[in-house]
């Protein structure tokens, strides 16, 4: 899957910069625009945006303000916020997702084409709701795998007390 972001999302970033740079070449240089190029920009650039966040959601390193983390000093209470925060990711994206199954559908319905060459726009404007599909479906992984992270630090915790309890017990014992 990490291969398939890699060069995915270098083709696109690869693809973009080569339009830009033409269209800068014919704008600036040969002083005579690039018909049409503006919208066969618009394909790569929202591909781009949309892959590399779905690309941030699965490698779970989208930006965040962690800045409850400095202040909990055990893995358990960090934990419990950062299964808040996938909690609130998770909603937020399944909120997202659904207005844009619905612009999905319009899109779908009224099949727009771009003004100068005719493209449908519906393959830019699919990449919203794919996105988000993919998005919350991450989000609801990286919530699922803190939960069992959460468990296993409780039950961790428990037999390190139970451990401590029956070694003071010993130590009671053998002092008595």
């Amino acid at each position: 899957m990490e291969r398939m972001f890699r060069y995915s999302l270098a083709f696109l970033i690869s693809s973009v910069a080569i339009l830009v740079g033409m269209q800068v070449f014919w704008r600036y240089i040969l002083k005579s625009p690039f018909m049409g190029l503006e919208e066969i920009l618009v394909y790569p650039s929202v591909w781009l945006y949309f892959w590399g966040s779905v690309n941030a959601s699965y490698e779970d390193t989208q930006i965040k303000a962690n800045v409850i983390d400095s202040f909990l000093k055990t893995k358990k209470s960090k934990l419990y916020v950062r299964i808040t925060a996938d909690i609130m990711t998770v909603i937020v994206a399944l909120w997202l997702t659904k207005w844009a199954w619905a612009y999905f559908k319009y899109a779908w319905r009224v099949w727009k084409e771009s003004p100068t060459l005719y493209v449908p726009m519906f393959y830019a404007e699919s990449a919203v709701f794919i996105g988000l599909v993919m998005m919350s479906f991450y989000s609801i992984f990286h919530l699922a795998k803190n939960v069992r992270l959460l468990k296993f630090v409780k039950e961790e915790s428990s037999s390190v007390k139970e451990e401590g309890a029956k070694a003071s017990l010993a130590t009671a014992t053998e002092e008595a």
